[in-house]
């Protein structure tokens, strides 16, 4: 007997300690944002100038994570490799910009109302054919290479390059220039500081579209089907639930979401082309991989420590800022080979 309760007393500060170091792994990710803020403050030195970078870095973040949101969720519950996430970012941007064009009366007057009247029918609209066209996209090309990786790479790169080549049959090959409504335009003087009206408009969307989405997976019947689906779809399916129509429908809304997206780094860029959404992958897969296929958290705090990165970079040292992304990548993966925040899968 005092034999056991020797044994309990030895083993119970053990799973205490390995309950902390888990605990302390957990917290670990949410503090390189505001650390990687600090290295930058300290980089920079001038406090409106980080304050500037901050905010624009912030706001690339923003953008980033939504149109990363939705393929990290594809990725994590369907394990589909899609190159053609790009297609549905461009399709969303010259959906915009057409609805944009045709009430640019509005966009033009110093109005909120008239500025939101012309901006929300663009992002509904963007969104509906965004989504409609990851519909077709999941029916006819990815569906059929199910489980296929190296097939899903091939087929995904050839329905971006088909959607790019209808994008410049129906708008043009040419660089078309996207204006902000009236009331984005210009910043806002804080200090010495002057930041962007349309940054901090990305920043308060991103933050509620992570907000919107952290309810929906960990409040609703709907989220945790998702959820379940990430980590074990056989289960799922055994429960009676369609699997399949849950891929679809996730398929669909991260569609939409990188439409909403497209709109938005169009105005951020002011200049839209039928390539910009492949251009954009390669961070979007950057955040992807950092945060952790199929983890929504670990995407978002990917996605702010790429954007702040790239601005810091860029002011710091300009030639530099096309390999700091790849390298803070590397420095992640080393550091936590699945990402900041994996989804494990059940075996």
């Amino acid at each position: 007997m005092s034999k056991m309760s020797e044994n309990e007393t030895t083993i119970a500060p053990k799973i205490v300690e390995t309950g902390l170091v888990d605990r302390l792994g957990e917290l670990a990710p949410l503090l390189l944002v505001p650390a990687l803020a600090v290295i930058g403050f300290a980089a920079i030195g001038s406090p409106s100038t980080w304050i500037t970078l901050t905010a624009a870095g912030l706001a690339m973040g923003m953008m980033i994570f939504i149109m990363a949101s939705g393929l990290t969720l594809v990725f994590g519950l369907m394990d589909v490799i899609n190159f053609g996430h790009g297609a549905f970012i461009a399709v969303g941007a010259f959906v915009g910009f057409t609805v944009l064009g045709y009430l640019i009366g509005w966009t033009d007057e110093p109005s909120v109302l008239l500025n939101l009247a012309a901006l929300i029918p663009a992002i509904i609209a963007a969104m509906l054919l965004s989504g409609g066209a990851g519909y077709v996209f999941e029916r006819f090309i990815v569906k059929p290479v199910y489980g296929q990786h190296l097939k899903q790479i091939l087929v995904t790169m050839g329905g971006l390059i088909i959607a790019q080549q209808v994008i410049v049959m129906l708008w043009g090959p040419d660089e078309i220039h996207l204006a902000r409504p009236e009331t984005l335009r210009g910043s806002v003087v804080i200090g010495e500081a002057a930041i962007e009206k349309y940054r901090l408009v990305a920043v308060v969307i991103g933050l509620a579209l992570f907000i919107a989405m952290r309810l929906v997976l960990n409040r609703t019947k709907i989220g945790l089907l998702v959820r379940a689906g990430v980590e074990n779809g056989e289960m799922v399916e055994a429960l009676g639930y369609r699997i399949r129509r849950l891929f679809l429908a996730v398929f669909i809304v991260g569609s939409a979401l990188a439409g909403l997206g497209g709109v938005m780094w169009g105005l951020y860029q002011e200049t839209i082309t039928a390539h910009m959404g492949s251009e954009i992958m390669v961070l979007i897969f950057i955040v992807v991989i950092i945060g952790g296929l199929g983890s929504v958290e670990g995407c978002f705090i990917g996605a702010l420590l790429v954007g702040l990165l790239s601005n810091y970079v860029a002011f710091l040292m300009p030639k530099a800022s096309l390999v700091s992304t790849i390298a803070l990548m590397v420095i992640v993966l080393m550091w936590r080979p699945q990402g900041l925040y994996p989804v494990v899968k059940a075996k």
